[in-house]
């Protein structure tokens, strides 16, 4: 009797240990999920709207352009100074540019390029190519209304090849923040922006589908937004241009993909 009382004695021990340590490793694992940073999305408000601002294209006067190369191109602004830093709060949150507000200058939905004059040169390849500029704030946050932004559809060269496909009237989406590599305070928020072309965003309709490092968000509202919680190192972050039941609208730029670099 004492020899099972004994058995018995140590199986109900043994059972007690190995339930504590599960407790104990649910518990580490529970901790080690809490201590991973979530990813959030929010909207960005605050920013002095600039609905009055005009961007015009002067030069070059005709988009059909003899020969590919260094090509000229001028602006005209209005109702918004180019090299002034944008007022508010966004200044100090984003990663925010010590030259000023400026040009976004896109081609073929590839990275911007920032242009805190109104003239300046580009090199541009033989091709048919889509462009699309727009006023930016300090912080890069484009200015959205009917007359700040530029869409041209430029023919370069002899007999010019659309590899494209472009359709210059369907609904298009242009990718412009984030980009580039962040560092210290930057790394906290990082600002989401883009260009929608021919469409509208809402709840019942046409949205932009963000995935952030693997984290998927619906956007059904035109404006910028803040990524929060991001770790250090290589974030990716795919827009897509979807339709009401959630298909991507066929179109050469409505998904896109782009690495951006988080540092201490």
């Amino acid at each position: 009797m004492l020899f099972l009382v004994a058995i018995t004695t140590s199986c109900k021990q043994q059972k007690k240990d190995a339930a504590d340590e599960t407790a104990e490793d649910s518990k580490m694992e529970t901790s080690l999920e809490t201590e991973q940073p979530t990813i959030t999305l929010e909207k960005l408000e605050g920013s002095p709207e600039y609905a009055d601002a005009v961007l015009q294209l002067d030069e070059p006067t005709n988009t059909k352009i003899a020969n590919g190369g260094e090509v000229n191109f001028s602006f005209t602004v209005n109702n918004y100074e180019l090299g002034a830093q944008t007022e508010g709060p966004n200044a100090e949150m984003l990663a925010n540019s010590g030259k000023g507000q400026h040009i976004h200058f896109i081609l073929d939905n590839q990275p911007y390029s920032a242009h805190y004059e109104p003239s300046f040169a580009k090199e541009i390849p033989d091709g048919v190519h889509h462009l699309v500029a727009f006023l930016s704030r300090s912080y890069h946050e484009s200015v959205k209304n009917d007359n700040s932004v530029v869409v041209k559809k430029l023919e370069v060269g002899t007999n010019p090849e659309d590899s494209l496909g472009l359709d210059m009237d369907a609904p298009t989406l242009i990718y412009s923040r984030p980009k580039g590599e962040y560092s210290g305070k930057d790394t906290e928020n990082l600002l989401l922006d883009f260009f929608v072309l021919n469409t509208k965003l809402s709840e019942s309709g046409n949205k932009v589908k963000a995935t952030i490092n693997g984290t998927e968000f619906l956007i059904a509202e035109w404006a910028p937004h803040i990524i929060k919680g991001l770790p250090k190192g290589e974030v990716t972050i795919t827009l897509e241009l979807i339709d009401a039941d959630g298909n991507m609208i066929p179109g050469p730029f409505n998904q896109v993909t782009r690495t951006v670099m988080l540092k201490e």
